[in-house]
């Protein structure tokens, strides 16, 4: 027997500072749909929901342990969000100032590229062809 999961809820992503995090995941069309003490909880026109947990240490220096530092750690390493196409994407990003961290590439049969939020955790944006 197995357990039946049928979805994603939601995306926990740990940060630093809640006004700076807001501000970027709107830019990316997240709006605030509830607060709750160290938890700002962010929905998408299409449901898709973020908590931001925010209780991450402000001397960030900058580095992804996960990501950017050795020896290399189990843990998560990127949250992959579906994007209707990577030429509307690109362009979008360009628009509001966000930059690309890595790619366009192309993965399984589907394009994507890498961004990184104010606390330099990865988001990859991915085709959804």
């Amino acid at each position: 027997m197995s357990l039946e999961i049928t979805s994603v809820h939601h995306i926990g992503i740990r940060v630093a500072d809640a006004a700076r995090s807001e501000a970027f995941y709107e830019k990316l069309g997240f709006a605030v749909r509830f607060r709750h003490e160290e938890v700002v909880i962010l929905v998408n026109a299409h449901g898709v929901e973020i908590n931001l947990i925010v209780n991450a240490d402000p001397a960030f220096d900058g580095t992804n342990v996960l990501m950017d530092a050795a020896p290399k750690r189990a843990g998560y390493t990127h949250v992959a969000l579906s994007v209707s196409t990577m030429d509307s994407a690109m362009r979008s990003l360009g628009e509001m100032g966000v930059p690309i961290s890595d790619g366009p590439v192309k993965l399984g049969g589907a394009f994507s590229l890498f961004i990184r939020d104010p606390d330099r955790n990865v988001i990859e944006l991915r085709e959804s062809r």
